[in-house]
């Protein structure tokens, strides 16, 4: 039956205001579209041709009782269509509302939602974050503000502000809860706020107490909050809460500015320090700028879908658990990728399949998961097969939720970043997303040494595989009057090389660079030689040359420079600190 006259999908737009939650425990869902009608240009993405789909009373015929929604799942964007048969009880809805009873964009997003889930029930319980995604495609971030120690940190909270700030103005989501631990879930503060309950983040703002507000910059500084309760009722009753006393502070055109009301609407606004010390998470969705023709940072993008399987073969295992199962760690999948700038700031995002489909067969729950990076050989091109010279320079942070972020600063060079289940042999899918300044060529490593192929019949195949380090090098000669030097080494086996960057300015640098040679002939020594670089022409410093066999010292040598010639020729100013590793099982390292 028709539950109203004149139904309509949108009613003069869309609001933060126009959900209500049902009877279903999807808060975080509610409060995800709350964050969601506050951006058209994204919300017109998720409903597209919303003006064609809308009820037109003059054209009856033209309503054909379907709508279509789109999400963004598992980095494509699919389409779901729903009818207008809607769940309700005594001629009311049952779950998601509006506030306006003829309008129902609400309730037919949910239905679309549910449906992609698998039912109504799938929805029962998530993050906020997910649904953000689903909704955008965004990069989801989740912070413990406990953990963090925000509350108590005046330093960090700070930071946190601004960095949340940057991600409202740039058109990101934030959602917030109260951790249930030791409370019953729904109980509420004695400040009204509800525990295990998602609230959307709807403004935040800096406000300048005073008469003259903007312009009196000796004003205080207020930092601020504002805050949805999907329920559409029960707000914060401390500090600056609608009625409060410390909203006599500011002026009536600065609260008409900030849309204050004073009403039992669900939302309210609180000082961002009340908000550190009272709330316990907080999810971020960000939308990462990959357009060119944009005034903010534009970052290039890399995708690559991926999939712990499980093989009783461990070279062909690809489920091997976190970083502490030593035994298997390396077995999970690995993929390359380049630094090729001095430093760059590095955006990761790792997301596993939704398992909500799941639900009716009691798997529905999400798989704990993150992710390693490791700096490796600048000239890698085959899988880690044991962790020996490699530096780990990131951890992500290991949490069950659909998505892991992490940013993190990157030393120019190589790196193997591999995703993980925590605990070994959980099969799924998952998504990697990199974000840099420059590209960086990520791509899977498959192989796990150097391909046979008819011309490697011919000419010969590799037959150990050595690895080197160089770590650092003293008392190097001068080079320039100033007495310093700008030092760089060239690492060589059989017909291979490899170059270090240049060190500035120094006769003790720290290289730190690692390398990896396949060599056919078992005897071929390896030659570190230091060069100083020069404008017109670089000259040769000194040299050390290393037997590599499967036998030598795998521990660091401080080996003594020496001229051209071999190990007779004469000795020179500075040392060299290396370590060399060998093994005639190309697969092994």
């Amino acid at each position: 039956q028709d539950l109203c006259e004149n139904p309509h999908l949108l009613v003069d737009g869309m609001s933060s205001h126009d959900f209500h939650q049902g009877k279903l425990g999807n808060c975080w869902f509610v409060a995800a579209c709350s964050c969601l009608a506050l951006r058209k240009s994204l919300w017109q993405q998720v409903i597209p041709d919303y003006h064609e789909q809308e009820w037109d009373p003059k054209a009856p015929r033209k309503y054909a009782g379907i709508f279509r929604f789109r999400f963004w799942r598992f980095g494509e964007w699919t389409e779901v269509v729903v009818d207008d048969l809607l769940p309700t009880e005594n001629g009311e809805l049952i779950y998601c509302r509006s506030n306006v009873r003829n309008e129902f964009w609400s309730a037919l997003l949910e239905k679309a939602y549910a449906k992609l889930a698998g039912s109504y029930q799938a929805l029962d319980g998530g993050c906020a974050a997910e649904a953000l995604v689903d909704f955008t495609g965004a990069v989801a971030e989740s912070i413990n503000l406990a953990e963090g120690k925000y509350g108590e940190v005046i330093s960090e909270q700070m930071k946190l502000f601004e960095d949340l700030m940057k991600v409202h103005k740039r058109g990101g989501f934030i959602s917030c809860s109260i951790s249930s631990s030791g409370r019953p879930s729904e109980a509420e503060t004695e400040l009204g706020l509800i525990v295990g309950h998602a609230y959307s983040v709807t403004a935040i703002r800096k406000l300048r107490l005073g008469e003259r507000l903007l312009f009196s910059f000796k004003a205080e500084k207020l930092f601020m909050i504002r805050l949805r309760n999907p329920w559409g009722k029960k707000e914060w009753h401390g500090a600056w809460s609608d009625s409060s006393k410390e909203w006599k502070k500011v002026s009536d055109s600065e609260r008409k500015n900030l849309g204050l009301t004073v009403e039992n609407d669900g939302e309210f606004w609180m000082t961002f320090e009340d908000w550190c010390k009272n709330f316990t998470d907080v999810d971020i969705c960000r939308t990462v700028n990959t357009s060119y023709f944009s005034l903010h940072k534009t970052w290039e993008k890399e995708m690559m879908y991926g999939a712990w399987a499980t093989h009783p073969e461990p070279l062909l295992n690809r489920s091997g658990g976190c970083f502490d199962n030593r035994e298997t760690f390396l077995q999970n999948p690995q993929f390359l990728f380049d630094v090729k700038k001095a430093e760059d700031k590095v955006l990761v995002s790792l997301q596993q399949e939704d398992r909500r489909k799941y639900k009716k067969e009691g798997k529905g729950d999400n798989i704990t998961i993150g992710f390693e990076i490791l700096k490796v050989e600048d000239n890698r091109r085959y899988r880690l097969h044991k962790l020996t010279v490699q530096e780990r320079v990131a951890t992500s942070p290991y949490s069950n939720t659909r998505s892991v972020f992490l940013r993190r600063s990157l030393q120019q060079g190589r790196y193997v970043l591999i995703p993980t289940t925590y605990i070994p042999g959980v099969p799924t899918n998952f998504i990697l997303r990199l974000y840099t300044d420059v590209p960086s060529k990520l791509r899977e490593l498959k192989a796990d040494r150097p391909k046979m192929t008819c011309w490697s019949l011919l000419c010969g195949y590799p037959r150990r595989v050595t690895q080197i380090k160089v770590h650092s090098a003293e008392g190097l000669q001068e080079q320039d009057r100033s007495g310093g030097a700008d030092p760089y080494v060239l690492i060589k086996c059989e017909n291979q090389s490899r170059r270090s960057p240049v060190q500035h300015d120094t006769t003790s640098p720290t290289f730190n660079t690692q390398v990896i040679f396949y060599s056919k002939d078992i005897d071929s020594p390896v030659t570190i030689q230091v060069w100083n670089s020069n404008l017109v022409s670089d000259r040769f410093v000194g040299q050390a040359v290393l037997a590599a066999s499967p036998g030598g010292p795998r521990e660091q040598q401080r080996l003594r420079l020496r001229g051209r010639g071999g190990g007779e020729a004469a000795e020179v100013p500075g040392h060299i600190t290396v370590t060399l590793l060998c093994s005639g099982d190309l697969a092994e390292l």
